[in-house]
């Protein structure tokens, strides 16, 4: 038995999942289905809906919320209300009091180092995301389509500052609203506020609703996108965390009804979520639009009762930000999870916690990537030595193996047989050299999860020429450092017996290098460690064993 048959099998295995995680990502179908091409607004069993200035809303006494459409064209021309703060720039149209349009000062707006501020929420363009909020009753209340009245202008929270409060008024007939949002210096969490007054005669019952309007995702080209969930996710204390894919939702439309939770939609790096007040039941709803849009929310599933003459407040948060898990873990349960680690979450999340604290000490994230290749190779040394412990005893019997060969000619069950007593001759495992590096596997995978969804990576420098260890290396210097570092790693390794395998093996450095050429600079940094570290130790271990 061949010792590098298993590496082999295991390096194949890695190219065919990498091709077919970006070929469904790829081909991925985009749903088109029916739905509704006038303005609605989420149906409450037993309620009228709201007239909309853009379109008559529709009923639906006995069915799940049904969702809203996308913002009228008009929106755009209506007054905004600018307000900045250290990290966002939120531009809040009269028109539903909604933020139209949000950019995070913080991150640019690509991959490409320099190009700032990446606009999270967009009415318009490739890729659409908007939020949407407002009221729902048996008398006519204010939704996303309402027009609000408000002082205007624009606004500028200090770093050092106190939170901002910025209120748009609605009034018509007996029914007046205040919608209040409340910008801090440094938060990406947004609370909204509702203060509905009812100056009538007869009690009023007020339902608030919270959505999400994204478009599809864009498609890129084949090899050229990480396998990163793009979609919409919720969270209930009772089935936790759950993704909600935009291309399922045709099929299967999401009603749950849960106190507590929040709904969201998920981007590469950033997030959108709307999160009820933690004692407000809730329903959480999607639907597809023509477009097709997908829109996820949710709605309060009971009504806040006004009495006449008295006033009720209804609150909703937004967070609008990046995905940093501490962060995400401060604003609500579960809300950390949508940091996508794949399916080696339970390692993910504590080599991240790991790297982010060496990255507080040493203050460059791409050192902190080195030192922690460098704490995991030193952790799994002993396996690491035991492989090539093995690996040295192997070249010790290349030439008794070569003569095996040349003895059984094309008898290969002879040939097997021969090598098999070998092996026990010399008290030797053929798969000793194979086990302790599958053993790493999970934890190598874990990592290039860590390196492909931290957020803190994004714009990152390193040195010299690399500005952002999220981007790939604009020289290509890394991966064909890495292809060289393979090619040393397999002369190190003693020479396969099967010519086929030994020519498949010779091109994996190759086919590994056009892989590498688009993938993020930090993921081929750590690669690149990876294997000098483990030529280091390859080296070691093989001239004590030669010396012994």
């Amino acid at each position: 038995m061949n010792n590098y048959r298993p590496v082999l099998y295991v390096l194949l295995a890695v190219i065919l999942f990498t091709i077919w995680t970006d070929w469904q990502h790829w081909r991925a179908p985009v749903p088109t289905g029916p739905a509704p091409t006038t303005r609605a607004l989420p149906a409450t069993p037993g309620i009228r809906a709201p007239t909309a200035p853009a379109a008559a809303p529709t009923t639906a006494p006995q069915a799940a919320p049904t969702v809203a459409g996308p913002r009228s064209t008009r929106a755009a021309a209506m007054p905004l209300v600018v307000v900045k703060t250290p990290v966002l720039t939120a531009m809040i149209s009269t028109q539903g009091a909604d933020i139209t349009q949000l950019l995070l000062q913080r991150y640019s707006a690509d991959k490409s180092h320099g190009q700032r501020p990446y606009a999270l929420l967009t009415p318009s363009g490739h890729t659409v995301f908007s939020n949407e909020n407002g009221l729902l009753g048996q008398v006519t209340l204010p939704n996303h389509t309402s027009v609000y009245q408000t002082r205007g202008g624009d606004y500028t929270v200090p770093a050092h500052g106190q939170p901002l409060t910025i209120r748009f008024r609605w009034h018509q007939g007996a029914i007046s609203v205040v919608k209040t949002y409340t910008f801090a210096p440094h938060g990406y969490t947004v609370p909204v506020q509702y203060a509905v007054h009812n100056a009538g005669t007869q009690p009023i019952t007020v339902y608030l609703y919270n959505q999400f309007l994204h478009s599809p995702p864009p498609k890129t080209h084949l090899f050229h996108s990480a396998p990163i969930y793009i979609g919409a996710a919720y969270y209930t204390p009772q089935a936790k965390y759950h993704k909600a894919p935009f291309t399922g939702m045709l099929k299967h439309p999401l009603h749950v009804t849960a106190t507590g939770g929040w709904v969201a939609v998920s981007q590469h790096y950033f997030l959108g979520a709307a999160i009820p007040s933690a004692q407000t039941p809730a329903i959480f709803y999607s639907s597809v639009l023509t477009g097709p849009r997908y829109v996820v929310g949710y709605k309060t599933a009971r009504p806040l009762v006004i009495a006449p003459g008295h006033t009720g407040v209804l609150t909703t948060r937004l967070f609008l930000g990046p995905k940093t898990p501490s962060l995400l873990k401060a604003v609500a349960p579960g809300l950390n999870l949508t940091v996508d680690y794949g399916w080696l979450t339970v390692l993910s999340q504590p080599l991240y916690w790991v790297l982010a604290h060496i990255e507080a000490v040493v203050g460059n994230w791409g050192i902190s990537i080195i030192l922690l290749t460098v704490l995991i190779k030193v952790i799994f040394f002993p396996l690491s030595a035991a492989s090539f412990k093995s690996m040295a005893k192997m070249r010790k019997l290349q030439p008794r193996m070569a003569a095996l060969k040349e003895r059984h000619g094309t008898d290969k069950a002879a040939l097997q047989q021969a090598m098999m007593e070998m092996y026990k001759t010399e008290k030797m495992n053929p798969l000793g050299g194979c086990l302790p590096m599958i053993v790493q596997i999970p934890v190598f995978i874990a990592l290039y999860w860590v390196l492909l969804d931290s957020v803190a990576l994004r714009d990152a420098p390193f040195l010299l020429w690399i500005h952002n260890l999220a981007a790939p290396d604009p020289y290509f210097v890394l991966p064909i450092l890495m292809g060289i570092s393979m090619l040393a790693q397999q002369m190190l390794n003693p020479a396969m017996m099967d010519p086929t395998q030994r020519k498949i093996m010779m091109i994996m450095p190759v086919i590994f290098t056009g892989f590498f050429l688009f993938f993020p600079a930090g993921l081929v940094l750590y690669w690149v460690t990876n294997n000098v570290l483990s030529i280091l130790q390859q080296q070691w271990v093989m001239a004590r064993v030669d010396k012994a």
